[in-house]
């Protein structure tokens, strides 16, 4: 039963010129000054969020961006911040780049933010997907093996942290503490300061190739997997969430029910009619996959169709994906209230073990349509599930 409405905020500045035919990604360049709205843009709809009722703000960690796609990163300092504007809602770390981290930085960080806001943050970990981001910290990305490999360790890391009063790791990466000699004995373990006030850590990992080894790590753990949504396609994918709730199996957890421990996100939009929705749509959705797609994330697409993207000439008439094809698939909501209720309804049918969904818009949307959205979706669609025990407050 859905009974958890999210949202993503990947933090893109508002822009002009949006689709397929307008500027292309590399050719966006703003100011220090416009790049730093992303934070007032932040605000903004945490604020609109927690006075409609929505579990999570979902936010991602990203760096060196002056296009203005993902202009925040640091989500830690941000989530502080803005649960000290807001009453109840709750900021999902969609997700902190663990190979761009030092582990135990990330995990002092995180046990911070969790005490400052009283357990208002969501852990959520992810290996990265920008070259330009990972490789420049000293990570691979390239060397897909190596990152996952490094991922891993990291992890184990962090969760022996947050898990044990004290701790030692040796592993390929990391030998933890060093040994050396320290104020009259020798350093043969180390304890986090502070640890985290709420365990076991709630866990949250971005489901992208969904290979038997990384939804196996993921239950062995306890972390729990986003779907679709963000960077993703979106929409529930029934042979990820099989593979999922099998892992979970393996792993020793009984009676899993399809669904259970996942999120499922779609990009969305409203309006009176499907058709409307999609004509309103339809240059975000196209500026999302003009970010996004030659960054590998969107599989279905060819070398040409990527080089098509780069050139606004080229890419109206290069047969690039159309968000028409996205709604009629559901990895794309668009339409009138009653449409989406009638489509999550189904998806409750589907996947008993759901209580949580994304909704969220593409980059490159603004947020004064961002926040008219929300307003819409909390007003007249979220009441329809009879999980919820809050209701939408309206607008002042």
């Amino acid at each position: 039963m859905i009974t958890k409405f999210d949202s993503l905020y990947a933090g893109h500045v508002d822009m002009d010129n949006v689709g397929y035919g307008g500027t292309p990604v590399n050719d966006r360049s703003f100011s220090d000054e416009y790049l730093a709205t992303a934070f007032d843009k932040a605000q903004a709809i945490a604020q609109t969020m927690d006075r409609l009722g929505f579990d999570t703000m979902w936010m991602a960690e990203h760096h060196f961006q002056p296009e203005g796609y993902e202009c925040i990163p640091n989500l830690l300092m941000l989530n502080v911040h803005l649960a000290h504007l807001t009453r109840d809602l709750k900021f999902g770390c969609g997700f902190n780049i663990a190979p761009m981290w030092n582990p135990l930085r990330l995990a002092e960080d995180f046990a911070t933010a969790d005490i400052l806001t009283k357990g208002r943050v969501i852990f959520g970990v992810g290996r990265g997907y920008h070259t330009r981001e990972v490789e420049t910290f000293g990570a691979p990305l390239l060397d897909q093996a190596g990152n996952r490999d490094l991922f891993e360790e990291q992890v184990e890391l962090i969760f022996k942290s947050f898990n044990q009063r004290s701790f030692s790791h040796q592993g390929k990466y990391y030998n933890v503490p060093p040994q050396v000699p320290y104020r009259g004995y020798q350093l043969e373990e180390l304890t986090l300061v502070p640890r985290p006030q709420n365990l076991p850590v709630e866990t949250w990992q971005p489901i992208q190739s969904a290979t038997p080894r990384a939804l196996d790590f993921m239950a062995k753990h306890g972390i729990k997997g986003m779907i679709g949504g963000g960077v993703s396609e979106g929409g529930a994918i029934y042979d990820v969430i099989a593979a999922y709730r099998d892992a979970l199996v393996r792993a020793g957890r009984e009676d899993v029910q399809l669904g259970e421990d996942l999120s499922i996100g779609f990009h969305f939009f409203l309006a009176d009619t499907q058709e409307k929705a999609i004509k309103e749509a339809a240059s975000y959705y196209e500026e999302n996959l003009k970010m996004f797609g030659p960054l590998r994330l969107v599989r279905s697409l060819s070398d040409e169709q990527i080089e098509a993207m780069g050139d606004p000439n080229r890419a109206p008439t290069a047969g690039l994906p159309t968000i028409e094809r996205a709604v009629e698939r559901q990895g794309f909501l668009c339409g009138p209230p009653e449409l989406i209720i009638e489509q999550l309804k189904a998806l409750e049918a589907e996947y008993p073990g759901l209580d949580r969904v994304g909704m969220s818009h593409p980059v490159g949307t603004p947020e004064k349509v961002i926040l008219e959205q929300l307003e819409w979706l909390a007003s007249d669609v979220m009441p329809a599930f009879s999980g919820r025990v809050e209701a939408a407050v309206p607008a002042d």
